[in-house]
């Protein structure tokens, strides 16, 4: 009986396969359609990557809607990343404006593929259950930029008669620059309009640099 308790109380601090294996196969089905495009891409091709059979991905994901729900949360979480708040933590300053740096800067793209962003934000407008995700994403971006703003209100570091307005003026703003500079090639012009982009935030903010 005590060695039944042991090998129970092992299993129950062990992650299960299942905990391991769905985010590696969500992971190569990311790379895979990052490189061919989602369209192009098969459960086939993702099974071929990761030199599995096909039945193994099935197990977890019946269909490939199912997985392509997957890649889209794992896509809106790692976009999350982009901007994370502490709520507890008093904002100044120089704090905000690293927000800023961050926000603009071309370090999106290391956390996830404009395309594969922009294919799924289309089909939102088609697909319910979609649109709820990416509202949900981006509503919880807007709040978050709030809380600072409004931190930095009760600081007198800001004078904003309206913060949750103010970061949706930034997010705005900042959701068309990514949407034209995903189609810009130059790096130089990227980084000047980027650049561009923030002093125009600080106007807006009445802040300088």
């Amino acid at each position: 009986m005590q060695l039944i308790n042991e090998i129970t109380k092992k299993n129950m601090g062990r992650k299960s396969i299942k905990d391991t294996r769905k985010p590696e196969i969500i992971t190569a089905f990311y790379k895979v359609a990052k490189k061919m495009g989602y369209a192009n891409t098969s459960i086939a091709k993702v099974a071929k990557v990761m030199n599995i059979n096909p039945s193994l991905i099935i197990h977890y994901f019946s269909t490939k809607e199912d997985l392509k729900e997957a890649l889209i949360d794992y896509l809106l979480e790692r976009y999350l990343l982009i901007f994370k708040i502490d709520h507890e933590k008093e904002y100044g300053l120089d704090e905000f404006h690293e927000i800023i740096d961050r926000l603009f800067s071309k370090k999106w793209n290391k956390l996830f593929d404009d395309g594969l962003f922009y294919d799924f934000y289309a089909e939102s407008f088609r697909n319910k259950k979609i649109k709820r995700k990416y509202i949900t994403i981006l509503d919880s971006l807007r709040s978050a930029l709030t809380i600072v703003l409004t931190k930095l209100n009760n600081q007198k570091l800001l004078q904003l008669p309206d913060p949750a307005h103010t970061a949706d003026l930034i997010f705005n703003f900042l959701d068309g620059a990514y949407f034209y500079l995903s189609l810009v090639e130059d790096k130089t012009m990227i980084e000047k309009r980027l650049s561009q982009y923030k002093e125009e935030i600080y106007v807006l903010l009445r802040l300088t640099k």
